[in-house]
């Protein structure tokens, strides 16, 4: 991990530590790791794969889709020259299939241009992907978080968040997306890493 990516996670634990509830889970769960990747193309295909499904399903999928590309490597004009059969095979979705060659098409002809991304704000690269078929909010907010390492993301889209809100909080029932923001505020500009452990309690209590 990058030594800057040390000190963004630093800072991050110091400013939600201020939180009681969070000072709990800090200490409880391993420190979040930040990766920041390169690899625009490979990890929005990777994203619209594993959209509504379950861990294991897509992680096969994926694996059977990887297999089509030499050293597993995802390229825009390799995605557009597989068949209609390479998709089946591999497991996507006819609808899948149209997302993949739209987001290969976008990169390919510069309708995406992810060259500016680490210039622009996280509203306007949400706005700047949500032009490709089958990329909405959830998929730019995983983006944003997993492969730009934005640090002040708040997915309320996420059904896990949803469900770590829940449980931190005591709630009866999943908050909306008013209730999490308005709890959130206090986590700024560190909303992504209070994400993390939103998961991990997430995941422990399935």
């Amino acid at each position: 991990m990058q030594k800057g990516k040390n000190n963004d996670i630093e800072k991050a634990l110091f400013h939600l530590k201020k939180d009681k509830d969070f000072a709990k889970l800090i200490k409880e769960f391993p420190v979040p790791v930040l990766r920041q990747s390169k690899k625009y193309f490979s990890a929005l295909v990777r994203s619209i794969i594993y959209q509504q499904l379950s861990g294991k399903s897509a992680q096969s999928i994926e694996r059977k889709f990887l297999s089509l590309f030499p050293r597993k490597i995802v390229k825009e004009s390799l995605v557009l020259a597989l068949k209609d059969e390479d998709f089946k095979k591999s497991g996507i979705s006819p609808q899948k299939m149209k997302y993949l060659r739209d987001l290969a098409l976008k990169f390919t002809d510069g309708t995406v241009n992810p060259k500016g991304f680490h210039k622009m704000t996280d509203v306007d690269i949400t706005n700047h992907l949500v032009s490709v078929k089958g990329v909405g909010v959830w998929t730019t907010h995983m983006f944003l978080m997993f492969t730009l390492n934005r640090l002040d993301v708040l997915p309320t889209g996420d059904l896990g968040i949803q469900k770590g809100f829940k449980i931190v909080y005591k709630m009866k029932k999943l908050p909306d997306e008013k209730k999490m923001t308005k709890l959130a505020e206090a986590w700024k500009p560190f909303r992504t890493i209070a994400c993390m452990y939103l998961w991990k309690v997430a995941d422990r209590h399935k």
